[in-house]
Parts: structure tokens; C-alpha cells; sequence
């Protein structure tokens, strides 16, 4: 396709007008966005997306070898939306002691990864120097390894359990070895779908401050947002103005992850029991094209099916995300894929779509 004149190659009115305004590096607008979000004409808002793809990678697909590291499903919060937290007392309940995170660990860098992803429940009784000492083990095992860890609600949670401020709280997690934040928590920030989905969740303008103090301190972290669940479009555009209104001050998000929603063994019922391929296509698209501020797109292939997040490669996705070895969250909710991806899947997968698969970490930092 050629880019050289990209609004030439769009016939809808609507989106060459769009079209227009990305060539000529003019962020869209919320009622642009609320368009794109309900078109069918996805060829031509996929020539948009991909359009900046392309001018932003050119043919490179990132990916990474990684493992995950799901340390307790016992939580405070008990949302709605999720499946995967437990109380204290549930049968299946469970916390890794520090020795067997070591001990996963190391069995998953004989693996050859590059890289540990940590999220959790919050557990009542887990202080900052627990999660300190879990990052120093790990970084000693393999001093190199990168380590994305705990979303923004988890700091603020750890923070008040600590009696400390987040500043101090991010201070000593980055001091003990964490090199970027994952983007979980914010799911929509729209109030009164908060309300249902994770009522006992900090509100979305906290998750916001959270994460412009971690990029105040240099730590760049990921954004997402959740679909498929009671939001309609204008929650989705209205989420997508506040992260791009954050980046345009802070410049700390690497990287935008919309979140397909499971309801399987939720207290929520989806608003389709699958979203569409329309559906997904729409949203990370859109994402791609009005979040012009963010430089990565990520599409999470274990929530969204292998094949949906390899069709997303043509529209706007850049990052294919990453082994996920041993991934509990969205299983939990009922997802089908499999819990663990090799590096020859995800390559193949990346290639069969055109494109030339680049393996590196959450900071893009190429192996």
C-alpha cells in the first residue's frame, strides 16, 4: 500500500477527514473517536491505523520471552469483574512463600527468559519489605532480568499498608530492582461502570495520579483499559481522552493495552458472551490512531484468541506481548487459550502476518 498520500487511499468522508488529520500530525478528537468506534468501515480505519504503525515500526512486531508471576490470589477488593481473587479462608486460596518465587523463578530463567511480569491480589497481611526482598531474590538469580511489577492499584494499596507515601513506596520498589509498571487497574474510568464492575477499586483519577507520580520518578509504565463488560463507546473515548491527556504531560506510557473481558466466573455478565472481530478491530484502532502520544500498542493474544491479535498486527498493533508463562488471571475468567506461548509460536505467528518478529522486554530494549 502506499502511504505516501494516505487520505487518497480512504473513501469514507468521515474517516479521510480523520485521514487528513493524522498525515498531517493533528491529534483526532473525542467525536472522532466516537466515530471510529461505531463504523463498519474497518478497511479503511484499518489503512489509518496501520498507516501509523508503519511509521512508527516500519515491519518490526515485538514480542517477548517471559514468564508470569501470579504470587496470591487473596485480595480485600473481591470485584465483581474478577475470577481469579480469593478470601483468606477459601479452599483454594493460596500465597507463594518468597523461597518458592525463587524457586519458579529460576526454573523459568534455565527456560531462557528475559523477564518476570508480577502482578497479585492484595493481601491484608503483605508489607512493602516483602515485595522488596521479592524483587532483590529475583534480581540475584539473574541480575539482568527485567521486572515489570505491581499496577497502580497494588502501589497505592501497598503504600497504605506500609504507612508510607507512593513516592517512597515506588522510590524503594525501584531501588530494589523494578523497571516498569504494568498497566491493570484502571479498567474504565468512566464512575458509574466503576461502580458495578470494581466498586471497592481505587477511582480512576487515583489510578491517573498514581501513575503521573511513578512517571514524575523516570518509571514508564503500560496503560489499559477494559472492554466488553457494561461500557458503551462513549466510556471507551472518554477513558481514551485521560490517557492521552496524561501522556501529553508526563510522556511516561510506553504502551496502550485495551483488555478483552472474561465473565466466566465473574459476578458480571458480559455484554456479548465474545466480543466481535469488529468489535476488537474498532477499539484497537482507534486506540492506535487517537492515542498518537502513546509509541506501542500491545494485543494480549492469550485474552484475545491467537488469531484475532495476529489479524490486529494490520491495524495499529505493534507489540504480539509474550510468552506468559503460567498466566492465572484471565484463565481464571475462562479464557481458552493455552497459559503458556513459545517463542517459535509467537514467531511464526508474527511472520505468517508479514511482519518481522523482534524479541525485547517491556522497556523495547532489543535482545
Amino acid at each position: 500500500m502506499n502511504f505516501m498520500n494516505l487520505p487518497d487511499t480512504v473513501t469514507n468522508k468521515k474517516l479521510k477527514k480523520i485521514a487528513v488529520k493524522v498525515f498531517g500530525e493533528i491529534p483526532v478528537s473525542k467525536t472522532d473517536a466516537l466515530y471510529m468506534l461505531s463504523t463498519n468501515d474497518i478497511l479503511d480505519l484499518g489503512k489509518i491505523s496501520n498507516f501509523i504503525r508503519v511509521k512508527l515500526h516500519g515491519d518490526a512486531a515485538y514480542y517477548g520471552v517471559n514468564m508470569n508471576l501470579n504470587f496470591t490470589n487473596i485480595c480485600e477488593l473481591r470485584c465483581p469483574l474478577c475470577a481469579f481473587s480469593r478470601d483468606e479462608g477459601d479452599k483454594d486460596a493460596y500465597l507463594l512463600s518468597l523461597d518458592e518465587i525463587s524457586r519458579r523463578v529460576e526454573t523459568a530463567v534455565l527456560s531462557g527468559i528475559d523477564e518476570v511480569h508480577i502482578v497479585g491480589g492484595l493481601h491484608p497481611e503483605l508489607k512493602i519489605d516483602y515485595f522488596e526482598e521479592m524483587i532483590r531474590r529475583i534480581k540475584k538469580i539473574k541480575p539482568d532480568i527485567f521486572i515489570v511489577a505491581f499496577t497502580a492499584v497494588e502501589i497505592g494499596y501497598f503504600a497504605k499498608k506500609s504507612k508510607i507515601t507512593v513516592k517512597e513506596t515506588l522510590k524503594r520498589l525501584i531501588d530494589a530492582g523494578i523497571g516498569a509498571m504494568p498497566g491493570g487497574g484502571a479498567e474504565i474510568f468512566s464512575p458509574h461502570v466503576r461502580n458495578i464492575i470494581a466498586p471497592a477499586k481505587i477511582p480512576g483519577s487515583r489510578w491517573l495520579q498514581i501513575m503521573r507520580t511513578a512517571h514524575e520518578m523516570g518509571l514508564r509504565t503500560n496503560a489499559t483499559m477494559l472492554y466488553n463488560h457494561k461500557e458503551d463507546i462513549g466510556d471507551i473515548a472518554d477513558h481514551l481522552v485521560k490517557i492521552r491527556r496524561l501522556q501529553d504531560e508526563t510522556g511516561g506510557f510506553k504502551t496502550f493495552v485495551p483488555l478483552l473481558f472474561h465473565d466466566t466466573n465473574t459476578g458480571i455478565r458480559a455484554r456479548r458472551k465474545t466480543s466481535t472481530g469488529y468489535d476488537d478491530i474498532r477499539i484497537y484502532a482507534t486506540s492506535r490512531i487517537f492515542l498518537h502520544n502513546i509509541p506501542h500498542l500491545k494485543a494480549l493474544w492469550m485474552y484475545l484468541g491467537d488469531k484475532m491479535a495476529q489479524v490486529l498486527l494490520r491495524f495499529g498493533v505493534d507489540d504480539f506481548a509474550a510468552t506468559y508463562y503460567n498466566e492465572k488471571v484471565v484463565h481464571a475468567a475462562g479464557a481458552k487459550t493455552p497459559d503458556y506461548g513459545s517463542e517459535t509460536f509467537l514467531k511464526r505467528l508474527i511472520e505468517n502476518a508479514g511482519l518481522k518478529p523482534v524479541r525485547t522486554t517491556a522497556n523495547y530494549w532489543i535482545k
